[in-house]
């Protein structure tokens, strides 16, 4: 990031930093309680809990939630992707019924989940790998689909094998859509990780804003919000740096 996006991020930031503490001071005059969430607070309370690690343990389950589904995502995904864009009947067979769960929300799930899973991590893996897996699909099968022809016609003529067709050709062809699939879906888990690990766990960011709102500690509950959004924007930024040291690499 140069100079001057760097001095725009800033100024966007101090501005929503500026709206807050005037929403906060705005709702203050009839609400005292909203005091509780003015920046000073908030950001008082996120450097204790950091500094004590309260949250270290919430922070890391998390990631691990994020990290295994992702993979879970990603090895079901690409396959079904690669098949996919392969083959016109396949991709004219299955259109209707991915656009058709695709759209279903991943959290309108959770009672069946529940039910068959029971709680705990297996039902929160099955709904992150669930709402993850479409983005890395249907960009996996768009990379297959424009890949160029005159590639193809070379290792044919080489006589390659469907293996090194695969290895060769293919997959390097593809690492660009699946990255930018991924991180799409890094997007969407990223979200819906907060009502999952309200399913009965008891580690979690998702379990810690329901704790805070159990104990009235709402300084401690913005400031969980205000992490949340910080970890969410590093694992964009590191996708978004992965994509481009692959397209330049």
């Amino acid at each position: 990031m140069n100079q001057k996006n760097l001095l725009l991020n800033l100024a966007g930031l101090a501005v929503l930093l500026l709206l807050w503490s005037v929403g906060v001071a705005a709702l203050g005059q009839n609400l005292p309680l909203a005091k509780l969430l003015s920046p000073t607070a908030t950001f008082s309370h996120l450097y204790h809990l950091l500094a004590e690690n309260l949250l270290t343990e919430h922070i890391l389950a998390s990631l691990q939630r994020v990290g295994i589904s992702l993979g879970l995502a990603l090895a079901l995904g690409v396959p079904i992707g690669l098949a996919v864009g392969q083959s016109r009947l396949l991709e004219t067979a299955s259109s209707g019924s991915f656009q058709l769960l695709r759209m279903i929300s991943p959290l309108s799930w959770m009672p069946i989940v529940v039910m068959l899973f029971g709680i705990g991590n297996a039902p929160i893996y099955f709904l992150l790998t669930f709402a993850a897996i479409w983005p890395i699909i249907l960009n996996t099968a768009t990379g297959v689909k424009n890949i160029d022809p005159h590639w193809l016609q070379l290792g044919a003529s080489l006589s390659a094998t469907r293996w090194e067709m695969l290895t060769k050709i293919t997959l390097p062809a593809i690492i660009g859509p699946i990255l930018t699939g991924l991180r799409l879906a890094i997007g969407v888990v990223w979200i819906v990780l907060v009502p999952c690990e309200m399913l009965g766990v008891n580690e979690g960011l998702g379990y810690f804003i329901l704790d805070t709102r159990d104990r009235l500690a709402y300084s401690e509950l913005m400031a969980a919000i205000i992490l949340i959004g910080v970890i969410g924007w590093a694992l964009d930024s590191s996708a978004r740096a992965l994509h481009r040291y692959w397209l330049h690499s």
